[in-house]
């Protein structure tokens, strides 16, 4: 692919074939994604990369674990929820998703089981767990960092074939995730990656989420025009 049709074409994928995918090709979508720019070359990520046994313990842990009621263990940082119009742009991407999958306001029943996909990781077959160093926790560079390598990573997978969404839920009970993924004690847990290849069947990967226009986000100065 041409680097315009990676990044127009993208979109998050929310539901998978079962089929595996093979791990030199992980290797190859990591190897590219960690050529992406850190602060001062400090490459602060690790990737946890999980399929078979492992994966389905944290899927199982996750999910008892939420329905049981027992609160979030989330390592970064959450902040505050969203308001104003960053609220609005959740609510909104919210409502295609459900409007895609048929899922009515007030069917409470499968919008339960839609938040329950997100602590299975989408019922994927891989899941790259993304850490950074326990030493560098505080640091503003680090996670922006994180996030350029995480953006880096799901464009490299969407120019192999592989669909691929990033997410919260899935690392939201992290002693699960710690124990079954094997994640060093030097490290935070941040966020996770659903990976795998598109079901094109799957309604809600055809949803196209809004971009605000350049017009809107960009503010421009000093130039003629």
């Amino acid at each position: 692919m041409q680097f315009d049709d990676v990044i127009l074409g993208r979109r998050s994928i929310r539901g998978y074939k079962p089929d595996p995918v093979p791990r030199k090709l992980i290797e190859e979508i990591i190897a590219l994604a960690v050529r992406a720019p850190s602060s001062m070359n400090t490459q602060p990520w690790n990737f946890y990369v999980l399929t078979g046994e492992p994966l389905d313990r944290i899927r199982a842990g996750n999910t008892e674990r939420t329905v049981a009621g027992v609160p979030q263990s989330r390592e970064f940082r959450t902040g505050q929820a969203f308001a104003g119009p960053h609220r609005d742009r959740q609510v909104g991407v919210a409502k295609q998703l459900f409007a895609a999958m048929g899922i009515e306001r007030d069917d409470k029943e499968m919008r339960q089981d839609w938040v329950l996909r997100g602590f299975r990781q989408f019922d994927a077959p891989v899941c790259i767990i993304v850490t950074y160093d326990r030493v560098l926790d505080g640091s503003d560079d680090t996670p922006f960092d994180c996030g350029a390598v995480t953006t880096a990573l799901v464009n490299a997978a969407w120019s192999r074939g592989l669909g691929a969404v990033i997410n919260s839920q899935g690392i939201m009970q992290s002693p699960v995730v710690r124990e079954h993924a094997g994640i060093a004690d030097d490290q935070i847990i941040m966020k996770s990656i659903a990976l795998g290849w598109p079901d094109e069947t799957f309604p809600a990967n055809a949803v196209i989420s809004e971009r605000r226009p350049v017009n809107e986000a960009a503010i421009f100065r000093g130039f003629d025009d």
